[in-house]
């Protein structure tokens, strides 16, 4: 069964979802797109995407770390490891099925 999701509801859970993701910055991308197949920067990108060329890609992830993406990678982002690169390869692969 599909339930439909009214695009008010929709819009409320994605800016919980995005303030989450700026208050869990100790959840590393990398981490994500092991788990999940998508991190911060797929979320920005799909904004983007969205927005039918109102926004950039470089807009759409400031908009969903609430600062420019350099800035927040020079300040929360950590060294991948061999064994998170590895998950998050095996993941994106996942994604193409």
């Amino acid at each position: 069964m599909s339930i439909e999701i009214d695009d008010r509801t929709a819009a409320a859970a994605f800016r919980r979802l995005v303030a989450h993701l700026q208050h869990r910055t100790d959840a590393q991308n990398v981490d994500l797109m092991g788990l999940a197949g998508f991190c911060r920067n797929c979320l920005g990108d799909w904004v983007a995407e969205a927005s039918d060329g109102a926004l950039t890609k470089e807009q759409g992830r400031e908009a969903v770390y609430g600062m420019p993406y350099a800035e927040w990678k020079a300040t929360h982002q950590q060294p991948a490891t061999a064994e998170q690169l590895a998950r998050m390869d095996a993941s994106v692969a996942r994604n193409a099925r």
